[in-house]
């Protein structure tokens, strides 16, 4: 895109999330970003995020040649994790295969200085059709993931095959091996994950931003 002046305007970043308290997370913080940003709602799962996705990045959309950041909030899968622990995706995986993210080692560190009180993580995250549990949760930890949610794998895979771009995945625990969401007090973790997914935007912001920098 050029601006009036004959200059490349800045491209806009997209940030997908599935739920409405997602978005309400995230809608709070969107000043101080490094050119347009559009944070789109997909709605539950992988055929959705597919959909939302592929229409807002279509041929002659404004957001046709955005950057993706798959968010929300995930299950963890590793012993030992906590709600309100975060993960960025070294890639993200399901059926139809794998997605590498871009900028990783950037947005772990940009993360850190955002929430310093927070452990990140950072692997692998799988992409599932359902609420991942017990059993199977430990068997996916086995096979190498790190967290699991519905709509990331289906985000980037979306994004790429619309089109070359910048893609990456962050997202926060909302439940873990030893809190799962059925178990009582919960609500606890989920008060905690909110709060975490609303702080993680100037992250966001500096990885995009670093995107926009010239090559040397």
């Amino acid at each position: 895109m050029i601006t009036g002046t004959g200059t490349p305007a800045p491209a806009p970043l997209l940030i997908a999330c599935a739920l409405g308290i997602e978005r309400l997370a995230l809608r709070g913080g969107l000043s101080g970003a490094a050119g347009p940003v559009t944070v789109l709602r997909t709605g539950m799962g992988p055929q959705a995020a597919d959909r939302a996705v592929t229409q807002a990045l279509a041929d002659g959309s404004v957001l046709h040649d955005a950057a993706v950041i798959a968010t929300g909030f995930c299950a963890g899968l590793a012993p030992g994790m906590h709600p309100g622990d975060l993960v960025v995706a070294d890639e993200t995986r399901d059926s139809s295969g794998r997605t590498e993210c871009v900028g990783v080692e950037l947005l772990a560190k940009e993360l850190a200085r955002a929430v310093p009180r927070r452990v990140i993580h950072t692997g692998p995250l799988i992409g599932a059709d359902h609420v991942v549990r017990g059993a199977e949760r430990a068997a996916l930890h086995a096979a190498g993931a790190l967290a699991a949610d519905m709509e990331s794998a289906a985000t980037l895979r979306s994004a790429v095959r619309a089109g070359t771009r910048p893609v990456a995945a962050v997202r926060v625990v909302v439940d873990a091996p030893e809190h799962e969401l059925v178990r009582i007090g919960t609500l606890r973790g989920g008060i905690s994950a909110f709060r975490v997914l609303r702080t993680v935007l100037p992250a966001f912001f500096e990885w995009h931003r670093s995107l926009l920098l010239p090559r040397r």
